[in-house]
């Protein structure tokens, strides 16, 4: 099977992951009780656990997989940014190119009682990086490109990903015809011109082409007028419970669309479902994988970890059981068109 071929092939390589990295904490308590000082429940605190998020978790998903990563990201010279590198180097994540600056650590906290989320309050500066550390993180960036299979862009809006970063990026993996993949945000697509992949979802991509997309003659609009906009050479729209459309330019300049069912069979929990999306696909491509073949893995991949509540993440083992499963079944790939 050619899938698990590919599969076992991600020991072997190794992603370079830049982004925003984010220290996600989760306090579990009980609530028996209403505050007599203002109408809010009060939470007897039970347990709290700290986990990767952001682009490391990205980095963390990469690591289920079997793969070998490194993260490059800025963090506070503060407890969590300790806390967070610690939680990276436990993985056997790389963090030579993590920075500590004079600013927080990212963290979003989220107060949990009875299965329920109660609160979430973050604490972030979210400024550009500039000076010094940007000079730095663009060193890095240069030196370890190269060393790398795949790059992956982590973009949550946390003041890393700018312009001159991606331009940057984008000059030093172009002699190694390096891959780069983008998770973008909102309001940072004119960042991406000339990378390899964007992997939006249907609001994202939405909002990054103009389109209001709808149904699917408005989706065929938006992949082709990004991949214009961007330059880009692919693009990858995941659509909730319609699977994701994989936008690609044939030799012949005609943009080629694939859609792909999705495989989920229950969804509990979307959180985190992007990160392993790109993470799966980079590695997937890195092993020799199509961009078709690659999008079908991460497809899978999607499925196992919605199917889960919390952030989860995908084994080698599960996505092949997964992918066998889906073989089964008579098409992976639902349409296949050139516009």
């Amino acid at each position: 099977m050619v899938f698990e071929k590919i599969i076992k092939s991600f020991k072997q390589k190794k992603i370079l992951i830049i982004g925003d990295l984010i220290l996600d904490r989760f306090i579990f308590g009980k609530v028996n009780r209403i505050s007599p000082e203002a109408p809010v429940p009060v939470v007897d605190v039970v347990s709290e656990s700290f986990l990767l998020g952001g682009a490391a978790n990205v980095a963390n998903n990469i690591i289920a997989l079997g793969g070998n990563v490194s993260v490059a990201g800025i963090i506070g010279r503060d407890t969590a940014g300790k806390y967070l590198k610690e939680l990276l180097e436990q993985k056997n994540i790389e963090t030579a190119g993590v920075l500590e600056v004079n600013r927080p650590t990212t963290v979003k906290t989220r107060v949990v009682a009875h299965n329920q989320q109660v609160v979430r309050f973050d604490k972030e500066d979210n400024r550009r990086l500039e000076g010094k550390s940007l000079s730095l993180m663009m060193n890095y960036v240069k030196e370890a490109t190269p060393l790398h299979d795949v790059v992956i862009v982590s973009d949550y809006r946390k003041g890393l990903v700018s312009a001159s970063l991606i331009k940057t990026l984008v000059k030093y993996a172009r002699p190694n015809k390096t891959f780069i993949a983008v998770d973008p945000k909102v309001g940072h697509f004119h960042f991406y011109r000339n990378v390899s992949l964007i992997t939006p979802n249907l609001m994202e991509a939405s909002h990054g082409s103009g389109v209001n997309i709808h149904d699917e003659k408005s989706l065929l609009k938006a992949g082709k007028s990004l991949l214009s906009r961007l330059s880009c050479e692919s693009l990858l729209i995941t659509r909730g419970e319609d699977g994701m459309s994989l936008f690609e330019k044939s030799p012949a300049n005609e943009i080629i669309t694939t859609h792909i069912p999705t495989v989920a069979k229950k969804v509990f929990d979307v959180t985190g479902a992007g990160d392993t999306v790109i993470a799966t696909f980079a590695l997937s491509y890195a092993a020799g994988a199509s961009l078709q073949c690659a999008a079908v893995i991460a497809n899978h991949a999607a499925g196992i970890v919605v199917g889960e509540v919390g952030t989860a993440v995908a084994t080698p083992e599960s996505l092949i059981n997964s992918l066998k499963a889906g073989s089964k079944n008579q098409h992976e790939v639902s349409s296949k068109q050139k516009n």
